[in-house]
């Protein structure tokens, strides 16, 4: 569909969408759900045209997360699954780091990401250069950053730890 307007909750959305209205009646309301219920199955119907899967960070809205989301997680869980998966196309519903590292981990697929002013405070704390000046000063020292950094920043680390390979 060209125009978004053209869309409708029609006995066929409700029908393709009911799996993912069960998922989420207690967190959207029906007059919602109505809204987001064409938009949903116009999107999952695109996924299957452009051979494209979306990874929904945790965070995500329950109709993006249960909606149209293919693979959920955490943004280095999310980025694996996109190295896994077939498709060409991987959209990151989250923010530019965690584009970056999907992008890294499956350099020959598109990566998109739908917002292109999602940011990071985490991410947006600490650069390349920073690290190198690190670096500088103190010769030798291991640099352990969190995943939630750049891909700039990454190349620049010895060790890159999530919250679930910390210890």
């Amino acid at each position: 569909m060209a125009d978004g307007s053209q869309l409708a909750f029609t006995p066929a959305v409700e029908a393709a969408t009911l799996p993912m209205w069960e998922k989420v009646k207690h967190h959207v309301t029906p007059m919602e759900w109505r809204l987001q219920a064409p938009l949903i199955a116009e999107i999952n119907r695109l996924k299957r045209e452009k051979d494209a899967v979306i990874l929904a960070h945790n965070y995500m809205t329950p109709e993006i997360f249960h909606g149209v989301g293919d693979y959920v997680g955490d943004s280095l869980g999310l980025a694996k699954e996109a190295a896994k998966s077939d498709a060409k196309i991987i959209v990151q519903a989250g923010v530019h780091f965690m584009a970056e590292t999907s992008k890294i981990l499956s350099p020959d697929k598109i990566v998109l990401i739908p917002d292109l002013l999602a940011g990071c405070s985490l991410a947006s704390s600490i650069t390349g250069a920073d690290v190198r000046l690190i670096k500088q000063r103190y010769p030798g020292v291991p640099v352990v950053t969190y995943v939630n950094t750049t891909a700039d920043v990454k190349a620049e680390t010895d060790v890159c730890c999530t919250s679930a390979n910390a210890v």
